[in-house]
């Protein structure tokens, strides 16, 4: 008698289910790891200050941190100042990954391209943006524009070198079979060379993501009457050092929401191209 059959269906939905499983004791397992050194952190902290006995201007003890903390949320200005530098930071990363992208394309499509341009890119990324960001704020001015043009340029190197990355680790082989099937350039690029570089590419902007948040920072250092890099300087002036820990808390935050909402897009592209992938071969 032979052995009942068990669909494809079945297997793979009792697969993913133990996978599921695993994967939410795992999660389970890492926010209870970071609550756990975050008291200790917070403990330590506690300890040091009372030890040392150190004046709130020099280092605030948490509570004090909390209680300014409040003290900005009530007030609302903590919400106004993120929202400036939020805005700063998406507008500079969408247009700083936008000529990044572009321009590493055709890099990498062509050598002559990129020997000529190569030189000008690091040069430009040997100067420190600290360097030049007074003078993009005289030639911009003291708004929006200066701040994000400063976010752009600090993201804009390494989504460069990843999208040339990328788009080069294309297999030949597929390439000749696109030309084979006679594909249109289009068609190459979003069936072909975008997802085979989406890897490499979001990996990019995993670190433009981050590097952004310090391109707004600079550029409200040098000129500013809002942001959280004005709030870190107004805390500086007046020192008012618990409202430098909240402005640094917030940036903290701000950054690794900006980096959790791309490796999030990262699961739900690459888990869609595996998706497309196993329905093609089955």
């Amino acid at each position: 008698m032979s052995a009942p059959q068990v669909s494809r269906e079945t297997l793979r939905g009792v697969l993913f289910g133990r996978y599921g499983m695993k994967r939410q004791r795992r999660v389970g397992w890492r926010l209870a790891l970071l609550l756990s050194s975050l008291m200790l952190f917070l403990a330590i902290w506690s300890v040091v200050v009372s030890l040392g006995d150190y004046p709130p201007f020099i280092l605030p003890s948490p509570a004090a941190v909390a209680e300014r903390l409040g003290q900005v949320i009530t007030d609302a200005s903590l919400w106004s100042h993120t929202a400036v530098t939020l805005i700063e930071v998406l507008a500079g990363l969408g247009l700083g990954a936008l000529f990044a992208t572009l321009l590493g394309y055709a890099l990498a499509h062509s050598r002559v391209a990129e020997q000529i341009l190569a030189p000008y890119i690091v040069a430009s990324q040997s100067m420190p943006t600290v360097a030049i960001a007074p003078l993009l704020v005289i030639w911009f001015g003291t708004g929006l524009l200066s701040k994000v043009v400063v976010c752009a340029l600090i993201v804009f190197f390494p989504i460069l070198i990843n999208t040339v990355t990328g788009v080069r680790s294309v297999d030949r082989g597929l390439q000749d079979l696109m030309s084979t099937l006679e594909a249109s350039r289009w068609q190459t690029i979003w069936l072909l060379e975008v997802p085979a570089a989406l890897p490499v590419l979001i990996s990019g902007f995993k670190v433009g993501a981050t590097l952004s948040v310090i391109g707004a920072v600079v550029g409200e250092f040098v000129a500013s009457t809002s942001g959280l890099g004005y709030l870190l300087k107004q805390g500086q002036q007046l020192y008012d050092t618990p409202l430098i820990f909240v402005a640094l808390a917030t940036l903290v935050l701000l950054a690794q929401m900006l980096y959790g909402s791309v490796a999030l897009a990262e699961q739900v592209l690459l888990r869609g191209r595996r998706q497309s992938v196993s329905g093609g071969n089955s």
